[in-house]
């Protein structure tokens, strides 16, 4: 098993790496809205911390050599299912091939976000 880090999404913020491959299978870890350039989160809508989630997954999946085309699962977890389909329109702007997916609304992410997303993919 490979445990992967890449500079241009957040540091882990617990014992837990960024992702991990195993079997040619890509693993991520939940990723909400830190910049990490500064560490802090971006934004406070959920149209602007999706976007930096889907950022930072796309600098993971890269450093896996995988990419959102060939991402099997997603798991989504936002703050307020309010935002469902503001999170759907950015999500979908990155994920298109249509993975399967859960979406679920939870009563607290770690910082304070919005929205977090993990997924399962395949390398390249």
């Amino acid at each position: 098993m490979d445990k992967i880090y890449t500079p241009y999404a957040p540091e882990a913020i617990g014992p837990y790496s960024q992702a991990v491959v195993l079997n040619g299978m890509v693993y991520t870890s939940g990723q909400i809205a830190i910049d990490p350039a500064t560490g802090e989160l971006s934004g406070a809508d959920i149209q602007t911390q999706t976007k930096q989630v889907m950022e930072n997954l796309g600098h993971v999946l890269e450093a896996c050599q995988s990419d959102f085309s060939h991402v099997v699962k997603t798991t989504c977890f936002i703050a307020d299912m309010k935002d469902f389909a503001t999170f759907n329109a950015v999500y979908g702007d990155y994920i298109q091939d249509k993975p399967s997916r859960s979406c679920v609304a939870v009563k607290e992410l770690p910082k304070g976000a919005l929205v977090e997303v993990e997924v399962i993919a395949v390398q390249k």
